[in-house]
């Protein structure tokens, strides 16, 4: 049992993490016009204007939550008198409002995509494995939020799951303080990395396209023509 937990918390994340740089790293080089979502907007956005939107922003309060619950550790928020009622209140109405938001986006995109014909026929071998993939690791999350985030919880996932994933940036990977935490916890861990592994395979490899330079591009300045769409004095052609 102690190989076993050694591998799955002290060797997968590494491996996943090696899969995914270089997954990444070999489809930008034979298949950088696929970095890609293969936008079906064409065929049906009354659902994706909503869908979209709920999915993505969800997902964005999902990832800073778990940074701020993974990295922050339990004897800073200590210091800043934050006190244990408050931080667990939070994180489960912060952390679950995210998820829910998450998971509503991710069923409407779902329905979607079953529902109208044109979508459902560019649906990819990688499309049928990453949406259950997905949906269960939000599941996972949601059911460990509620699970977790009251003060009458007997586990702290911040003096378990944290110290472990802490560790892993130091080389040193604390495998009983994930190997000792609940099973929603480790099949919640499971899961993410099994869907980082599979990340630059699928459509999702497009998150690291995301257009960040429009948050600092300069304003683009229009300038009338005059009436007509011709400026005055100047011929039109």
């Amino acid at each position: 049992m102690r190989h076993l937990h050694t591998a799955l918390w002290g060797v997968l994340p590494y491996l996943s993490l090696v899969v995914l740089v270089a997954g990444t790293a070999w489809r930008y080089r034979y298949d950088r016009f696929g970095f890609t979502t293969r936008s079906s907007q064409l065929h049906e956005s009354r659902l994706l204007r909503v869908a979209g939107p709920l999915f993505h922003y969800g997902l964005l309060f999902v990832i800073a939550g778990h940074a701020a619950g993974l990295l922050v550790p339990e004897a800073l928020t200590d210091r800043l008198r934050i006190s244990e009622e408050l931080y667990h209140t939070n994180a489960l109405l912060a952390g679950g409002t995210a998820g829910l938001a998450t998971l509503a986006g991710l069923a409407l995109l779902l329905y979607r995509r079953l529902r109208t014909p044109a979508v459902r026929a560019a649906t990819s071998r990688g499309d049928r494995v990453v949406y259950p993939l997905l949906i269960t690791v939000v599941l996972a999350g949601l059911t460990a939020t509620a699970s977790g985030a009251t003060a009458a919880s007997t586990y702290d996932y911040r003096l378990g799951v944290s110290v472990w994933f802490r560790s892993l940036f130091v080389l040193d990977p604390d495998v009983t303080a994930m190997a000792g935490a609940p099973l929603v916890y480790r099949l919640h861990a499971l899961l993410a990395m099994a869907l980082f592994a599979l990340w630059p395979f699928t459509r999702l490899v497009h998150a690291f396209t995301a257009p960040l330079g429009y948050l600092v591009r300069p304003y683009v300045v229009y300038r009338s023509r005059g009436r007509g769409g011709v400026a005055a004095g100047r011929p039109g052609r």
